[in-house]
């Protein structure tokens, strides 16, 4: 029996988390969490059934509650709370940075043709005070800030592959997150884990990873010589 040819999908674009899979991971999401949680109770609002959820859709979950209770401070909760959690990654972007080979991943997807792209729920802020040059190296950038959705909202990664005109197979999704996975999966994208961030192998191999690397930058190592 002849030997097994591996299968590589062919790909066309590459688009990358940002904090945790470009990026040093060092926002303080438990402090983060234990904030947003605590200006919640400070309008007397019951935290318990919101503990499990990501910290901006806890923010929003939390803005419905004080609508229904006390209609007219919704809005002022919501500034606020969305204030506090900018603030928390502003600082933390200041003390960040690119992880290594992070810039030249991109010079050579580039220069391959391949389009990329970023889709992170942090703020654009935050991305610019860490790769303050970062449309030079990616074609597109959607912070939560140019989307209504964030991920794990399908809707996130679905903009960026119409922006690119490409199919969800011709597309990976980069990240470190099981979230990032989930959302590859859902949208039918090739998922490529990486391991300097939120989650290990098992967990990205879990939520449906195609493909798990040490760091985004050795993609390179995983696919045939001359395929990227």
């Amino acid at each position: 029996m002849p030997p097994t040819i591996p299968s590589y999908p062919d790909l066309k674009a590459f688009v990358f988390d940002f904090d945790g899979t470009i990026a040093g991971l060092n926002i303080d999401f438990p402090a983060m969490r234990k904030a947003v949680l605590a200006q919640l109770t400070s309008f007397d609002i019951s935290c318990d059934e919101l503990r499990d959820l990501y910290v901006l859709e806890m923010i929003s979950a939390g803005k419905q509650l004080i609508a229904n209770r006390f209609p007219g401070r919704e809005n002022t909760y919501y500034q606020q709370a969305v204030a506090l959690v900018k603030d928390i990654e502003i600082n933390a972007a200041r003390r960040g940075s690119l992880l290594e080979g992070t810039r030249e991943m991109f010079i050579h997807l580039r220069a391959q043709s391949l389009k990329t792209g970023i889709v992170t729920r942090n703020c654009r802020d935050a991305v610019n005070i860490v790769f303050p040059d970062i449309l030079s190296f990616v074609d597109i950038v959607l912070t939560r800030d140019e989307t209504l959705l964030v991920k794990p909202d399908p809707d996130h990664l679905i903009k960026v592959l119409e922006a690119f005109s490409l199919p969800a197979a011709k597309v990976a999704m980069v990240g470190d997150h099981e979230m990032d996975m989930q959302l590859a999966k859902d949208v039918g994208a090739y998922a490529i884990g990486v391991l300097t961030g939120h989650a290990g192998s098992a967990e990205l191999s879990g939520a449906g990873a195609d493909m798990i690397v040490n760091k985004a930058s050795d993609i390179f190592t995983f696919f045939p010589k001359g395929y990227l």
